[in-house]
């Protein structure tokens, strides 16, 4: 994890209907904290995470997440949107990927107060992570 890489973060997509009428699904499972410190958007005021992907995405669109956390056997669905796109071959060997902003709604408020909870004041830290 030197590079700042979430490396215990493991995306399976599934990709959206014809169309795109459906979100596409991913599955984030954060294995260790550190992981989940190189994700976490604390800058958006809902909350975030940077996704690792491929996949295209557009500004705003829709973007399904299953969220497992570091020593929670419990999954958190988050229908979130497109914050921000790092390409491809980006600047400073930043991962391909997307930022994903929470929606505002009280089941995710909680969401976050409990990644901030397991990251405890390592948020603080200017520590690189693959956010903004």
């Amino acid at each position: 994890m030197s590079d700042g890489t979430p490396a215990a973060a493991r995306t399976v997509a599934a990709p959206a209907a014809p169309g795109g009428a459906r979100p596409s699904v991913i599955q984030l499972v954060f294995r260790e904290r550190g992981a989940l410190y190189a994700a976490y958007i604390p800058l958006l005021t809902e909350g975030g995470l940077f996704v690792p992907t491929t996949r295209e995405y557009r500004l705003g669109e829709d973007i399904y997440l299953l969220l497992s956390l570091p020593d929670d056997p419990q999954r958190y669905p988050v229908a979130g949107k497109v914050a921000w796109i790092t390409p491809a071959n980006a600047s400073g060997g930043r991962t391909q990927g997307v930022g994903v902003r929470f929606p505002t709604d009280e089941k995710t408020r909680h969401l976050k107060v409990k990644i901030e909870e397991i990251l405890g004041t390592s948020i603080q830290s200017a520590k690189p992570t693959q956010t903004i």
